[in-house]
């Protein structure tokens, strides 16, 4: 079975930065986790004495606090600018992109409309710049009956489909007299997405390796399956079934923008394994 990488897939530029700078760093606390990645969260923790705390509350004697690669909120980072505390700021510069433009749209009077989970850590982070009217969607129904603005600013949770973010913005475009539109969906997220799609169609079966809380990742496993029904998505090559590769030639692996090469590494070998490449 012949075994091949997407393209492009792994770390992004945004998340080699924050664990070099976790390395650097060392003996500290992250706001939120540092990535999505378990196994690399746990790395950095072992290694490095880098813990990871849900929110700035639950700090306590902590000397150094490391900004997650996704961003904190305004009110956040504020709070914590008042402790007594080192702050170091991982926050992807992809990210930092959406909130700096939701603050100056906002100060020109532009309601915005993000598309993204509104759960999402990186969208919590970017609305709390926005201090007119924000609407976050994933889909364009949810605005049906909705009265909008004259005009509105339209960003993207840099991780999204950019064909999902053009639909969103034709739907306005008929409905809103005056629409800005900023395209924050992430260079890396979209050559990733480009690779699996190219890749998923020429394979028999599709591994995907990240972390199941990474939206990138589903975003890869998601566009996968679409193309090749025996796609599936991992964390660690512990997951791996050797049934999923019987009779297959031809298998074709991505990973998200959180997972290191020391994984992929192991859930090639393990593949290889199974095999008996």
């Amino acid at each position: 079975m012949k075994i091949e990488l997407a393209k492009n897939y792994g770390f992004c530029v945004g998340v080699k930065r924050a664990i070099k700078k976790a390395e650097r760093i060392r003996d500290a606390a992250t706001i939120g986790p540092l990535i999505h990645n378990n196994e690399e969260i746990n790395r950095l923790k072992n290694k490095f004495n880098v813990k990871t705390l849900q929110n700035i509350r639950e700090l306590s004697d902590e000397k150094k606090a490391i900004i997650r690669t996704h961003g904190i909120t305004k009110q956040d980072l504020a709070e914590l600018k008042k402790k007594d505390i080192e702050i170091y700021d991982a926050t992807c510069p992809f990210v930092k992109e959406p909130q700096s433009i939701c603050e100056q749209m906002s100060e020109q009077g532009y309601d915005v409309l993000i598309f993204g989970d509104k759960e999402h850590p990186e969208v919590k982070g970017v609305k709390s710049y926005v201090s007119t009217n924000a609407y976050v969607i994933l889909d364009e129904k949810e605005l049906d009956g909705i009265k909008l603005p004259n005009k509105i600013a339209v960003v993207s949770q840099t991780t999204k489909k950019v064909e999902k973010f053009m639909q969103i913005v034709n739907y306005l475009l008929l409905r809103v007299k005056e629409v800005r539109v900023f395209n924050t969906i992430c260079d890396a997220t979209f050559k990733n997405q480009e690779a699996i799609t190219e890749l998923s169609k020429r394979s028999d079966v599709i591994i995907i390796v990240g972390g199941k809380n990474s939206s990138n990742t589903k975003q890869l496993f998601l566009i996968a399956k679409g193309n090749c029904d025996n796609s599936y998505l991992i964390e660690t090559q512990d997951e791996l079934k050797k049934e999923w590769f019987i009779g297959k030639k031809h298998c074709g692996i991505s990973a998200g923008a959180s997972t290191p090469d020391w994984i992929i590494k192991k859930v090639i070998e393990k593949i290889e394994k199974m095999t008996d490449i």
